[in-house]
């Protein structure tokens, strides 16, 4: 069946990222006459995050900052029959809008991501890269950073985006796996390698996994989100990535 841009919703979840969405609104902008709808869910922002995002054109809604709730609210206000996921760091490649034409004509019963680029040119970045390949092409595993695209009625089989604080990547994509293969698309998406930086990739590797290991064994979303973003009160004190801040650059500053 051909498809057409006209039937895809774009949902973009950003908080504080003044200084990165423009770039992304940049990247739909020659395809956002064809599109049916671009929407950015704002978090909280106090950056006028959510006011660049309707000079650009874009619908701008608000949201607690939850990033499974910004996706589930944006997901909801929207009606297209499919749906392009983002974050709001991320960069689309050239000619991404006959890479998700493509991938819509193969039909609504398969979910599809991008390929994941990090945008630090270190080598051990681009091992991590290759991991991240890997896992989404052996395991058909992708992660919230590299897109996800997905027709509505797939979402809708899969039960929806859960509007958890962490983890409503991997719990949306384990629920689509179940359905049909979660394909990789041609093209990469380009994200921020701030993070990297910040925190080293051995430090953030291991983050990422100790939460991941947490939450496979049923710790609740809301303890590993406390325990990312850290603070005094929570049952870990510090969180993770402000521990391995701490060791790489003496800051414990959230990421």
């Amino acid at each position: 069946m051909i498809r057409s841009l006209s039937e895809l919703s774009v949902v973009i979840a950003a908080r504080n990222e003044s200084s990165g969405l423009p770039s992304l609104l940049a990247d739909l902008a020659p395809g956002s006459a064809q599109l049916h709808e671009v929407v950015v869910v704002d978090g909280g922002s106090g950056d006028g995050t959510a006011r660049l995002a309707r000079l650009a054109g874009a619908r701008a809604l608000p949201s607690e900052p939850c990033r499974g709730a910004q996706l589930a609210a944006g997901v909801a206000a929207t009606d297209g029959a499919w749906l392009l996921l983002l974050h709001a760091d991320a960069r689309l490649p050239r000619g991404w809008q006959g890479i998700v034409r493509d991938a819509m004509e193969r039909g609504p019963q398969q979910a599809w991501a991008f390929r994941l680029a990090v945008d630090d040119p270190g080598p051990a970045i681009r091992l991590v890269e290759a991991l991240v390949f890997l896992r989404s092409r052996w395991r058909r595993l992708p992660y919230g950073d590299q897109g996800l695209l997905v027709s509505r009625l797939q979402l809708r089989a899969a039960g929806g985006i859960r509007p958890i604080p962490l983890m409503e990547d991997l719990d949306l994509v384990l629920r689509l796996r179940r359905l049909g293969a979660i394909g990789l698309l041609p093209g990469s998406l380009r994200v921020s390698g701030r993070r990297w930086r910040r925190l080293g990739v051995l430090g953030t590797a291991l983050a990422n996994a100790r939460l991941r290991r947490a939450w496979r064994r049923g710790t609740p979303p809301e303890q590993l989100a406390q325990r990312y973003y850290g603070g005094s009160e929570g049952p870990w004190g510090q969180g993770e990535y402000q521990k391995a801040q701490r060791r790489s650059w003496g800051s414990s500053s959230q990421p």
